[in-house]
């Protein structure tokens, strides 16, 4: 049994759900038809399409492993809706430094995509974020050093 806690948003769920599907199903079944293919080949010590097809099933295997470990184990963060605090789930928009406002929709670890502004819960920006009400600011300590983050609306 996992120790982590996983935090998906439906969406997310979904998405980890079809790529299972997907590694699962036509994935796995086109590894099985190369392995096939290489050991009709002959001698396995020397043959490079077996060694990096065994290689590919290791880690396809192992990727099929992390996402059940992860569906097995998620806390899915319903939408309930505007809230008057951030959360995982909520859509943000903020200022850094004062500048122009920015959108980010936080999410757990294994959603973030910081260039398409998802980001975990977990980041520094997001742990600054998380529980803050509209009109809070906020310091978040980045590798690239301190930033205020002010709260200007929650969806």
């Amino acid at each position: 049994m996992s120790k982590n806690k996983y935090y998906l948003t439906p969406e997310g769920e979904f998405k980890l759900r079809a790529e299972l599907k997907e590694l699962t199903g036509q994935r796995r079944s086109e590894l099985a038809e190369r392995l096939r293919f290489a050991i009709q080949q002959g001698d396995l010590t020397e043959n490079a399409n077996y060694i990096t097809a065994k290689e590919e099933q290791a880690f396809l295997e192992g990727k099929i492993l992390e996402l059940e470990t992860i569906l097995r184990d998620a806390i899915i963060v319903e939408d309930t809706g505007p809230s008057d605090q951030v959360r995982i789930g909520s859509t943000v928009v903020i200022t850094i430094d004062g500048g122009d406002p920015e959108t980010f929709h936080l999410v757990g670890m294994k959603e973030a995509d910081p260039p398409q502004r998802r980001i975990s819960h977990e980041s520094p920006i997001g742990k600054a974020l998380l529980d803050k009400r509209v009109g809070e600011s906020s310091i978040a300590e980045t590798p690239g050093g301190k930033i205020k983050l002010e709260i200007l609306d929650i969806r």
